[in-house]
């Protein structure tokens, strides 16, 4: 089996299996959900978190590397886990950057937690990536080889892989159409556009208009999309004046 293949496989894996994985977190433990609200996380529309593909292409090629390792000691143990953190937070970091950089759109923040760079990465969550890889390398990375193995033996799947790369592609063309908006917008008002926080007050709004609720299409239409951000950043506006009230 060619290796464009297992690639392509296991960012389909990982993308799904992260969306999977943001969506509870985001609904239990997120502090810009306090209402605990389902909703739907990522920059796309669909069911699926692309940075966790890339991690999980990541991981699989970091176990593979290492698979003749014993682990005899406790410096290769350390230095495989320094590996993880240090790979994982990477590319938490690129993709943060690029995101805030070029869209002025931040999805996620770490700007309350302690030793955070920029709000992208932080040593709480260096820590959780390193824990999710160990778990990955020890426990699912045997499973990924079998489901490798069982691929290669039924090859038509990959119509099933192909067919979600299809949708997968038009939905980041039509996430980044709203994107481009969102930008345009914030460089105008010279705002940095909180994904979340923003979602969740979409949420909120179509809730207290009684309007149907979308999960996957969780945004504004592009033609409604500046009125969705007027009322966003005007209620972001009443929240600080606000606690600046508090403060005095």
């Amino acid at each position: 089996m060619s290796d464009f293949l297992i690639y392509a496989f296991l960012f389909f894996v990982g993308s799904l299996l992260g969306w999977v994985l943001e969506l509870f977190f985001r609904h239990w433990f997120s502090s810009a959900n306090p209402e605990h609200r389902w909703i739907n996380p990522g920059f796309c529309v669909g069911p699926y978190v692309p940075l966790y593909g890339f991690g999980l292409c990541i991981l699989y090629t970091m176990a593979t590397l290492l698979e003749d390792v014993e682990w005899s000691t406790a410096t290769e143990v350390l230095a495989a886990l320094a590996l993880i953190a240090v790979l994982m937070t990477l590319l938490e970091y690129i993709a943060g950057i690029f995101l805030l950089k070029v869209a002025n759109v931040r999805l996620w923040d770490y700007s309350m937690l302690w030793g955070n760079i920029n709000g992208l990465i932080c040593p709480l969550f260096t820590f959780f990536w390193t824990v999710l890889g160990v778990f990955y390398y020890f426990v699912i990375h045997p499973r990924i080889l079998d489901a490798l193995g069982w691929l290669s033996a039924n090859l038509a799947f990959s119509f099933v892989i192909g067919f979600f790369y299809g949708v997968f592609m038009l939905d980041v063309a039509y996430s980044i159409q709203l994107v481009a908006r969102v930008k345009k917008y914030a460089d105008e008002n010279q705002l940095e556009i909180k994904y979340e926080e923003f979602k969740r007050h979409v949420y909120n709004k179509r809730l207290e208009r009684d309007i149907k609720r979308r999960f996957f299409f969780s945004l504004p239409q592009k033609d409604k999309m500046r009125e969705g951000l007027d009322s966003f950043r005007n209620s972001q506006r009443a929240l600080r004046e606000q606690a600046k009230k508090l403060t005095q």
